[in-house]
Order: C-alpha cells, then structure tokens, then sequence
C-alpha cells in the first residue's frame, strides 16, 4: 500500500473532507481487489471488531460494505442470546457465522461480549469469565490451524470523546435508535470497562492471534487507518477482469404496453 501523502488541517490536524473521499475512493477499489482475490483462492477470513461503545465501529464496517458484495463480506452482529442458546457451548452461536471458502466476515461484537460488557455487567459468572479467557487463545489457535484468516481490532476513543459522541446521540433523532441502555452503563462504568479491556488483552494478546488498537478519536483517520491495515493483513493480486461487451436490445416484435393505471409514487422532488 502507498504511504499516505494527504495533508491534514494545520488547525484541526485532521484530513481536509476532499482528500479523505479521495483516499477512500482508492481504499474501496482495492477491497473490490482483495475481494476477488479471496473468491478465487476460496480464502475464509474472519475480521472482529470491539471496542468502547461509540467508538465508531459501525462507521468503519459500513465503508468496507458500502462498494463490495454482500455475498462475500457478510456482516455477524448477534443479537441477545436465546434462553436456548445460553445453555450452548459458548462459541457454539458464533462458529454458526464463520465463513466458508471465498467469504470475509465482519464480526460487529463478537465472542469477546464475553470478556467485556458481559463481565462488567455480571452478565456471566466469574467461573464462565475465567474458563472464556483461559479457552480463546487455544480456540483462536485451532481457527488459524485450519485455514482460517483471523484479524482482530479494538477501537479505542478517550472519555472526552465518547461523552461528546453520546451527546450526540441524545440530540440527534436520526441516531437516538444508537443510545442503548448498555451504551449509558458504558459511559458510567468506564474504568470497568478499562480494567476489563486490560484482563482480556492481558489474556488474549496472543502471537498468532493479536489485537490491532484503531486509534478512533477522529472517525475519518480511523477508517482510513484500519481499512489501510486490513488490506495490508491479506496479501493479494488483481484478479485480471475482461470487461464484457453489453449486448444490444432483443426485437420488439408484437409487444405492447399494457394502458394500466399504475399506481405510481407522487413526484415530489
């Protein structure tokens, strides 16, 4: 990947809007790349990405899926576990979601749920907590031991940005669906989570598995950032395209439009 030769704002020290869509632009065509690339080699990649609430997770995945196909790069946001699924294996849900050859899935919250808000909610019992951080390392090295691609981000922000971006929140009706009861414990319980961020790297911080801390205080260097990286983490080649000729328009023989008085949608722009 070319280094980044984009200027920033000499006042705000953040990328100018013209040269982020710019850089995106060119990040995109290469996920189009990669894309190709894994369903032609039938690579299976699984990239998981945590963090503190508002951190801007979502943004970040929403830009890896906005130019690629939806039948490569899935997206595994599991909702709140079933009484069913709570007496499962722990990790029996999320293998449920692993990709199979030619897929890239993108694990919005992942088994990690249980190192985070899990613990600092008592959400799980410390018995539970303790076996999952024992467990992951040697589960994570059977993913990779079978083929499996495995990258992971934690999206860090500080307090003072959090706190402007719940506010936020509050204020917008367009994201007032984003405040959940979890996000305002978040906010309350920082150093819980602090210390339960810590005990899970502390556990999980693996060689063969590590985690990659996306610095999200400004959302548009975090996306180009861990974009950049993710790209950097899969080595790939263009897959070459042969552009195919559109074909012209079949005869019209005997067809007629029907005179139906459609129902259509009031032009009003």
């Amino acid at each position: 990947m070319a280094k980044n030769k984009h200027k920033k704002n000499k006042k705000s020290g953040k990328i100018s809007n013209a040269d982020y869509e710019k850089e995106l632009y060119r990040l995109q065509v290469e996920l189009v790349k990669m894309q190709e690339w894994v369903k032609k080699k039938g690579l299976r990649v699984i990239v998981i990405f945590e963090g503190r609430d508002a951190a801007g997770k979502g943004g970040v995945i929403k830009r890896i899926r906005e130019r690629t196909s939806p039948r490569v790069f899935r997206i595994a946001a599991l909702p709140t576990p079933t009484e069913r699924e709570k007496t499962q294996l722990y990790m029996q849900r999320y293998i449920s979601y692993f990709p199979a050859a030619g897929e890239v899935v993108l694990f919005d919250r992942s088994w990690y749920n249980r190192a985070g808000v899990e613990r600092v909610m008592g959400f799980c019992s410390d018995e539970q907590y303790q076996r999952f951080l024992r467990n992951t390392p040697e589960m994570e090295h059977a993913i990779l031991n079978d083929g499996i691609i495995l990258i992971k981000y934690w999206f860090e922000v500080s307090k003072e940005v959090q706190t402007k971006r719940f506010e936020a929140r509050v204020k917008d009706t367009r994201k007032q669906w984003k405040l959940s009861p979890m996000d305002l414990e978040s906010h309350k319980r920082w150093y819980d989570y602090s210390r339960a961020k810590d005990a899970m790297f502390a556990a999980t911080d693996t060689p063969h598995a590590p985690w990659f801390v996306v610095k999200a205080d400004v959302k548009k260097h975090a996306r180009l950032n861990c974009i950049t990286h993710l790209l950097d983490q899969i080595p790939y080649q263009s897959v070459p395209f042969k552009a195919p000729k559109l074909p012209g328009r079949q005869n019209k023989k005997d067809y007629l439009a029907p005179a139906y008085d459609y129902h259509t949608v009031p032009e009003k722009f």
